[in-house]
């Protein structure tokens, strides 16, 4: 019997929560105060700072979860202090620290942390990390360095592949008119990365240096003192912004000259045959294209490559290889293996992109790539064993590692990469922020590519390749976990909205494809049974499909359709994307936030349209009816629309 899904499942696919956050205020300064971090700290209703928070990780770069105890907040109409303890463990080691925060009317801020190992703590990093938003790009900022010189620059526009700024004491820049926000950094050095490079939206300052060895040790009974200090100057002249309150419209308008970027889905090997089994529903999404995961390393399995060729021939979409090389070999060999034993299988490749294993791996910027084989060799080999197959260049992991191991100009046919929205936080808010950065990303791309044709993915909430570490961490508790493989959310509404964002911001990008998840497994969209528990869908007595299912059945059938110009007032709380097919235009609209979302709409006729919405009351219907939005299609309100958390709405009427 089927069970009916709680709303934390269908809206996240876990029953686990985000932990609550607390709002403080100090006059005109707010913060939002998080499991022991600020974040989004605002003066006048101006973003001033994305976070700040202490942290803690370890020599593989994960981060302890601090337990904090002894919390006391107090609170005045031109105050706030805060006060907790924290402890930092696992089974080798323990540190606990001490922190308080004060804020001021004036917009005085200030986080202090106190720490003490009681054992020897060997880190990478332990202390203060600062966050700036991302909608500072090209702003100048006067930095002020740890020997006292001060030089003025900017956030880099373009995402810089390694650090714009070192040897950091304090950081000041302007957030209105006459007002200028001033960080000061004490207990260490700080230098920044910008963290656009992993699609978080915002640039982080972080203490000590990546110039420096690490991991580092902390002695036992060693006491760190850090803080971080803001100030306003100018402060009066700071007229509140209201953003918080402002109203979301949406305005449609006529062709903007583009085309929804064409849409494929990825399958890795794993799932190949998983894909075959719900042929049916794989062919309702109709991609246009897959992209088809090999690894050399292993042995070909032929029943892998004949699933590839079925797909292909069942849906007529192109097969796309994505080929790994083992290191130290030849590609002209190892490529050859593969042609053969894909003329066997009758898989005949549309496209192919070749990496080494040295190349999944993450190195810092200016560091080396391994000589050989040359990206060169690899094209060349390539070339001459798929002579009419299209040659993609770039990585198959993220935009990171492209903006530091650039292609050579004119070798390739295609450019592309990925992204992982859970690189650096896993928390609901800061994989939606993620969005953000889009447009920055793809602008960097086309910066050092030129005009020559760029695809991303297939890319999903998931992590599908590590290049920090071995492999993806595991999720056996069903929660959001950074650079997980399996990611909860993919079940849920949320993967919809996200996945309605993530085209939303291609398509203003001008790519020529994206690619997404797979059609089964951690990234799918189709669900089936796996050695992970998948909440409700695991109850379903036949196939079922995700919330997400039904916004990719939509791309596909808008692939390469004129694009319509769809303005969002607020971007960050809704996304749409807009385009006209087959006689008639199509909106769609997403809420990317947690709490309901009243939408404005402008330029949709009155009387005419029909919408269809994915949302906690359409959940169950959603996932057993690959039909379900045509079925649930009502005529739409005039004016104006109520979105729940998560909800994604398909707005449909004749074109004029």
């Amino acid at each position: 019997m089927n069970a009916t899904p709680s709303r934390a499942v269908m809206l996240c696919g876990t029953e686990h929560q985000d932990p609550p956050t607390r709002r403080l205020c100090a006059g005109p300064l707010s913060v939002e105060f998080q499991s022991g971090a600020l974040r989004y700290v605002r003066f006048g209703g101006i973003e001033v700072l994305r976070g700040v928070m202490f942290l803690v990780r370890d020599e593989n770069w994960g981060t302890f979860a601090p337990a904090a105890s002894d919390l006391k907040i107090e609170e005045g109409p031109e105050h706030f202090l805060a006060s907790y303890r924290a402890v930092c463990e696992d089974a080798q080691r323990c540190l606990t620290y001490e922190a308080t925060i004060a804020g001021r009317s004036d917009g005085a801020l200030s986080f202090e942390v106190t720490a003490e190992p009681k054992t020897d703590i060997l880190t990478n990093r332990t202390g203060f990390v600062v966050l700036h938003p991302a909608a500072l790009a090209g702003q100048p900022v006067c930095v002020t360095h740890v020997d006292g010189r001060r030089e003025m620059a900017r956030f880099p526009e373009l995402i810089s592949p390694g650090q714009p700024l070192f040897d950091i004491r304090a950081l000041d820049h302007e957030i209105s008119p006459g007002a200028w926000a001033s960080v000061l950094m004490e207990g260490d050095g700080f230098e920044m990365e910008d963290q656009r490079n992993w699609s978080d939206a915002s640039y982080k300052t972080y203490v000590g240096s990546l110039l420096k060895p690490w991991p580092y040790t902390l002695a036992k009974g060693s006491r760190h003192t850090q803080s971080i200090r803001l100030s306003i100057a100018g402060a009066e002249s700071v007229a509140s912004a209201g953003a918080d309150e402002a109203p979301v419209t949406v305005a449609l308008g006529g062709e903007t000259g583009g085309r929804l970027p064409v849409v494929g889905i990825g399958v890795p090997a794993e799932e190949a045959e998983h894909a075959i089994a719900t042929l049916d529903l794989v062919r309702h999404l109709a991609p246009r294209f897959f992209i088809c995961h090999l690894d050399l390393r292993g042995d070909l399995a032929r029943h892998t490559l004949e699933a590839y060729a079925r797909l292909g021939e069942a849906t007529g979409a192109e097969i796309d290889l994505e080929i790994v090389i083992p290191d130290g070999t030849s590609p002209t060999a190892e490529l050859g293996r593969l042609a053969a034993a894909a003329a066997k299988a009758r898989l005949k490749p549309a496209a192919l992109a070749v990496s080494t294993v040295a190349d999944l791996l993450s190195w810092q910027p200016g560091q080396d790539r391994p000589t050989e084989p040359t990206p060169e060799v690899i094209c060349a080999a390539a070339r001459e064993v798929f002579p009419e197959v299209r040659l993609g260049g770039g990585v198959f992991s993220y935009f990171t590692e492209l903006n530091r191991k650039r292609p050579p100009a004119g070798l390739f046919d295609y450019i592309g990469h990925t992204t992982c929205p859970t690189a650096h936080a896993a928390d609901d808010r800061s994989v939606m922020e993620t969005l953000e950065t889009m447009s920055a990303i793809i602008a960097s791309t086309r910066a050092f590519i030129g005009g020559r044709p760029y695809r991303i993915g297939p890319s999903a909430i998931g992590c599908r390749d590590n290049p920090y570490g071995e492999a993806p961490f595991e999720n056996p508790d069903n929660t959001r976990v950074c650079l997980a493989r399996v990611d909860p959310r993919q079940r849920g509404l949320f993967g919809s909205a996200f996945l309605l964002g993530y085209a939303a911001a291609c398509a203003r990008g001008g790519l020529d494809a994206m690619a997404f998840g797979a059609p089964t497994g951690p990234f799918g969209f189709i669900h089936r049974r796996a050695d992970y528990a998948q909440p409700y869908f695991d109850t379903l007595e036949g196939p079922g499909v995700y919330p997400a299912f039904h916004v990719l059945a939509g791309l596909t059938r808008g692939s390469g359709r004129p694009l319509l110009d769809a303005t969002v007032s607020r971007p960050g709380v809704t996304a749409a994307l807009a385009w006209r097919e087959s006689g008639r235009d199509v909106l769609w609209l997403a809420n990317l936030t947690a709490s309901p979302v009243q939408i404005m709409l402008e330029g949709v006729p009155a009387g005419t349209a029909r919408m269809a919405v994915l949302d906690a009351e359409s959940f169950i219907q959603a996932t057993r009816d690959p039909d379900a939005l045509d079925a649930v299609a009502v005529a739409a309100p005039a004016g104006a629309i109520c979105l729940d958390a998560y909800a994604v709405a398909r707005i449909a009427w004749a074109s004029v």
